[in-house]
């Protein structure tokens, strides 16, 4: 047993780093990784009911910063913009309709929250609103839109494609 508890110290004691240096590079670079700063994605909405960007494309697990502004001039009670990333296999119609009844909180239904990847407030002229988002690790196409509405259904819409 002494042998034993012995061997173990020692190959711990072999194994065992420096004080002060670096444990192996794999550390170094998750670390790099987590501190990597979110990629940026400017987008805009305006008074034509369009995003300036139908589509996004990112890399599986990237970080994006997701800026929405929006450039109109009409007023938000009747030209409001946001941005919501739906999760994979989403219906977007269905979505869309169901966050007619929401308006008290920016037209994204709480009882649907567990279909969002990300989403914004809602922004009238002038006015920006952001989100950041881990990519997911499944490539495909992620439906985004605008929920205020109408707007869907006039085009207010794009994809995330992940590959």
């Amino acid at each position: 047993m002494t042998v034993c508890l012995m061997a173990g110290l020692l190959a711990l004691t072999i194994s065992a780093p420096a004080a002060g240096q670096a444990t192996t590079t794999t550390t170094t670079s998750t670390a790099k990784r987590a501190s990597a700063k979110p990629r940026l994605v400017e987008l805009t909405g305006d008074d034509k009911v369009k995003y300036d960007k139908t589509e996004i494309t990112a890399k599986p697990g990237e970080t994006l910063r997701i800026v929405l502004k929006s450039i109109g001039t009409a007023p938000k009670a009747i030209m409001g913009h946001n941005f919501v990333l739906l999760k994979a296999g989403v219906d977007a119609v269905e979505f869309n309709k169901a966050s007619f009844a929401a308006r008290e909180i920016d037209y994204v239904p709480t009882e649907l929250r567990d279909q969002i990847l990300a989403a914004t407030k809602l922004v009238g002229p002038g006015e920006t609103a952001e989100v950041t988002v881990k990519v997911p690790m499944q490539p495909g196409r992620y439906t985004y839109l605008c929920t205020f509405p109408g707007h869907f259904a006039l085009g207010m819409r794009g994809v995330l494609i992940v590959k």
